[in-house]
Protein backbone atom coordinates (compact mmCIF):
# COMPACT_ATOMS: atom_id res chain seq x y z
CA UNK A 1 0.00 0.00 0.00
CA UNK A 2 1.18 3.30 -0.91
CA UNK A 3 1.16 6.48 1.13
CA UNK A 4 0.39 9.67 -0.14
CA UNK A 5 2.72 11.93 0.86
CA UNK A 6 1.84 15.33 -1.42
CA UNK A 7 0.28 18.34 0.12
CA UNK A 8 -3.58 19.19 -0.93
CA UNK A 9 -3.66 20.16 -5.26
CA UNK A 10 -5.47 23.62 -5.17
CA UNK A 11 -6.61 25.12 -8.69
CA UNK A 12 -5.10 28.97 -9.47
CA UNK A 13 -7.51 30.86 -11.33
CA UNK A 14 -5.56 34.74 -12.63
CA UNK A 15 -6.73 37.91 -13.19
CA UNK A 16 -4.82 39.12 -16.22
CA UNK A 17 -6.03 42.81 -16.03
CA UNK A 18 -8.43 44.92 -13.19
CA UNK A 19 -11.70 44.22 -14.35
CA UNK A 20 -11.05 40.74 -16.43
CA UNK A 21 -12.12 37.77 -15.69
CA UNK A 22 -10.23 35.14 -13.43
CA UNK A 23 -9.06 32.23 -16.33
CA UNK A 24 -7.59 28.78 -14.65
CA UNK A 25 -4.00 28.85 -15.02
CA UNK A 26 -3.36 25.58 -13.21
CA UNK A 27 -2.84 24.14 -10.01
CA UNK A 28 -0.40 23.88 -7.04
CA UNK A 29 0.33 21.68 -4.27
CA UNK A 30 -0.16 23.26 -0.44
CA UNK A 31 -1.08 22.55 3.01
CA UNK A 32 -3.23 25.99 3.10
CA UNK A 33 -4.32 28.76 0.92
CA UNK A 34 -1.74 31.37 2.47
CA UNK A 35 1.10 28.58 0.58
CA UNK A 36 -1.55 27.67 -1.93
CA UNK A 37 -1.57 32.07 -2.83
CA UNK A 38 2.61 32.41 -2.45
CA UNK A 39 3.03 28.88 -4.68
CA UNK A 40 0.63 30.46 -7.53
CA UNK A 41 2.28 33.75 -7.72
CA UNK A 42 5.72 32.04 -7.41
CA UNK A 43 4.78 29.84 -10.48
CA UNK A 44 2.11 31.73 -12.26
CA UNK A 45 2.43 35.52 -12.03
CA UNK A 46 6.80 35.50 -12.08
CA UNK A 47 6.72 38.01 -14.43
CA UNK A 48 3.83 40.61 -13.12
CA UNK A 49 1.34 38.74 -15.05
CA UNK A 50 -1.79 39.43 -13.09
CA UNK A 51 -3.70 41.53 -11.17
CA UNK A 52 -5.63 39.24 -8.92
CA UNK A 53 -4.99 35.15 -7.79
CA UNK A 54 -8.13 32.83 -6.67
CA UNK A 55 -7.25 29.72 -5.41
CA UNK A 56 -9.67 27.28 -4.83
CA UNK A 57 -9.29 23.49 -3.04
CA UNK A 58 -9.65 21.29 -5.80
CA UNK A 59 -11.66 18.77 -3.49
CA UNK A 60 -14.51 21.51 -4.00
CA UNK A 61 -14.95 21.51 -7.91
CA UNK A 62 -17.82 19.63 -9.09
CA UNK A 63 -17.64 19.12 -12.73
CA UNK A 64 -20.70 17.36 -14.94
CA UNK A 65 -20.60 14.15 -16.77
CA UNK A 66 -21.14 13.20 -20.30
CA UNK A 67 -24.33 11.37 -19.02
CA UNK A 68 -25.80 14.99 -17.28
CA UNK A 69 -25.21 16.67 -20.99
CA UNK A 70 -28.94 16.74 -22.42
CA UNK A 71 -30.19 17.69 -18.77
CA UNK A 72 -27.85 20.50 -18.45
CA UNK A 73 -27.31 21.90 -21.55
CA UNK A 74 -30.94 21.79 -23.39
CA UNK A 75 -31.74 24.96 -25.49
CA UNK A 76 -34.23 26.56 -23.93
CA UNK A 77 -35.87 27.92 -26.71
CA UNK A 78 -39.07 28.56 -25.13
CA UNK A 79 -37.47 30.77 -23.12
CA UNK A 80 -36.80 33.57 -25.13
CA UNK A 81 -35.72 35.79 -22.17
CA UNK A 82 -32.63 34.28 -21.89
CA UNK A 83 -31.47 35.29 -25.31
CA UNK A 84 -30.22 39.03 -25.66
CA UNK A 85 -32.18 40.39 -28.18
CA UNK A 86 -34.75 42.34 -26.48
CA UNK A 87 -32.04 45.55 -25.72
CA UNK A 88 -29.80 47.22 -27.18
CA UNK A 89 -25.96 47.37 -25.88
CA UNK A 90 -24.95 49.94 -23.69
CA UNK A 91 -21.95 52.24 -25.66
CA UNK A 92 -18.61 51.77 -23.84
CA UNK A 93 -20.19 48.53 -21.65
CA UNK A 94 -17.45 46.12 -21.38
CA UNK A 95 -17.33 42.22 -19.93
CA UNK A 96 -21.01 41.73 -20.56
Amino acid sequence: MSIDTQLDLWEVFIQQKAGGNHTHAGSVHASDKQMALQNARDIYTRRKEGTSIWVIPSQYITASTTEDADMLFDPSDDKLYRHPTFYVMPEGAKQI
